[in-house]
């Protein structure tokens, strides 16, 4: 890619929004194509989710050794992980020895809010507006803001009456202490998974505020030896090898058998010993057929569903922990330690909101259809607006002044999740219907960034400015990703891969919004692949 920076029509050739796990990678690629590139970086300092998520508990859910960046052997060396899933603190601590490694520092701007984009059709470029003031232009704009990097909180009447700390686990207050707190956490999802059994033990009494109960499973968390590490970074050219063919970029490839041919006194040995092994293998590398055949994944459901019964002591609350309304693996499943014990506690209770709903937050706690629970603090951990919330913050108006929120009111449309119709020059290395919507986040990165940089390169190559996605190659994708949906039971589920969040008007049960990419990475890559090879048919550049 030839440099450009000379080009005095615009201040940088590419702006990078984001500092997170995808930013950064971009930069490097940049950096190394010897392109001017800058990135804008809302947060005071880069790390993205390891950044922001600062909630006890914080950690991986995918394996270490899988989630670090592949593109340097010196890198992959020289870093030891100390955990099978690392903690938040440790993760920030690698991102920034990247940054500091490959000297990405100096070309990131903190505390920066992009409010504004506006493309011009007759200059090829696009002028950004920021929150300081400043006026930034491009040629290309790259956003690398997170799938879960819109934080919302709930609609409840009264929130801003409580006198105690609130607030949503994406914002944890530095230097809280929770210690003998009556506290209140709204939410039971993947956060709160994480979030609960650390606090139980800190806090005097800890209110749990269940809107939906999920599924989870036992992440199986241990320290990582120093022998066993050294031999970890023998295997690294295996390890991903292993994440490239499975479909989520995983260590965990599933049992292609099908389901009913094997005896149902293996299947119950398998998931016995995937439920007792680290990680997703309990979801990922179990059968096939429990994503698509609702029998199977009945039969699987039932057996998590014993295994939460033989946790939890109180055989009514265990039915209360236990979804009702969808199966296992049917959505992300949160991973946990100690996740269920902990409602043995005392000094825990669950306010199961399907049976009392909250009617409001009043001055001293939360309301409810049956009591008020007193509170000194109220944790909200209810989710993001996902995928597409980060992007809806902000106003980007494309060809014509078209807002990219008023084409994706209904659901996204993109080609392979990374360029969208009428937004020229705009890359979206985790893009909704992309592969990185739904995969193991850095090895999906890698593989999205490297494309979009090859795509540069094309284009530039050929002394082009403009790049832009074909309708037609657009509706072809946005139909073959709901296909693929129509295949899998997670279309009926109230996960975030569907778009359902309670918390963002018109996200609501009922309607479907296709956000993520089913097909698995292998073929996603051949596809991406082919199509650089073929000269890039679908897209228009000139």
């Amino acid at each position: 890619m030839r440099d450009t920076s000379s080009d005095d029509r615009i201040d940088h050739e590419v702006v990078i929004v984001g500092a997170g796990v995808c930013g950064i990678y971009a930069l490097h690629q940049m950096v190394e194509h010897g392109v001017d590139a800058t990135v804008l970086e809302a947060g005071e300092d880069l790390g993205g989710t390891w950044f922001w998520n600062r909630y006890p508990g914080a950690r991986f859910d995918s394996e270490s050794v899988t989630y670090g960046y592949s593109f340097s052997r010196e890198l992959l060396a020289e870093w030891d992980w100390k955990e099978r899933f690392s903690g938040q603190p440790e993760n920030l601590r690698y991102l920034n020895h990247v940054a500091d490694k490959f000297d990405l520092r100096r070309h990131m701007q903190f505390g920066v809010t992009v409010e504004r984009a506006v493309w011009s059709e007759a200059e090829s470029v696009w002028h950004l507006h920021l929150d300081d003031g400043r006026n930034l232009s491009c040629r290309f704009l790259l956003l690398a803001i997170g799938l879960l990097s819109a934080p919302t909180r709930p609609r409840y009447e009264g929130m801003d009456r409580f006198a105690g700390e609130s607030f949503h686990t994406y914002d944890w207050p530095e230097g809280v202490d929770l210690t003998g707190k009556r506290v209140g956490v709204v939410g039971t999802g993947a956060t709160a998974v994480q979030l609960i059994p650390v606090i139980a033990q800190q806090v005097g009494e800890l209110t749990v505020f269940q809107r939906r109960p999920n599924w989870c499973a036992p992440l199986n968390n241990g320290p990582i030896s120093p022998e066993e590490m050294a031999e970890v970074k023998t295997r690294y050219d295996e390890i991903f090898a292993i994440c490239a063919t499975t479909p989520g970029s995983f260590i965990h490839g599933p049992d292609r058998r099908p389901f009913f041919d094997v005896p149902r006194e293996e299947r119950v040995a398998m998931w016995e010993r995937l439920y007792r092994e680290p990680g997703f293998g309990i979801w990922l590398a179990n059968f096939r057929d429990t994503f698509m055949d609702e029998a199977a994944n009945a039969e699987l459901s039932e057996f998590i569903a014993d295994k939460i019964r033989e946790r939890v002591d109180d055989p009514a609350l265990a039915e209360k922990l236990i979804p009702k309304d969808h199966g296992f693996g049917v959505q992300r499943v949160p991973m946990e330690t100690g996740y269920y014990e902990t409602y043995n506690r005392d000094n825990v209770r669950l306010v199961d909101l399907q049976e009392t709903p909250i009617r409001r937050i009043t001055r001293t706690g939360i309301e409810t259809t049956a009591e008020s629970i007193e509170l000194d603090v109220i944790v909200y951990a209810t989710g993001f607006d996902a995928v597409t919330g980060a992007y809806d913050r902000i106003d980007i108006r494309g060809v014509d002044g078209q807002a990219l929120k008023d084409k994706w009111r209904n659901g996204p449309k993109t080609l392979f999740g990374m360029l969208t119709q009428g937004f020229p020059n705009l890359l979206m290395p985790t893009g909704p219907q992309s592969a990185s919507a739904s995969t193991n986040f850095p090895r999906a990165i890698e593989l999205c960034v490297e494309w979009c940089t090859e795509l540069l390169t094309h284009v530039r190559d050929r002394g082009a400015t403009h790049v832009e996605a074909a309708g037609e190659a657009e509706d072809a994708w946005d139909q073959h990703v709901r296909d693929l949906y129509g295949m899998m039971l997670m279309r009926k589920a109230q996960g975030w891969f569907t778009g359902y969040n309670s918390n963002v008007a018109g996200h609501e049960q009922g309607t479907i919004r296709y956000l993520v990419y089913n097909g698995g990475t292998p073929k996603y890559r051949r596809l991406i692949t082919e199509c650089a090879a073929d000269g890039y048919p679908g897209i228009s550049v000139r």
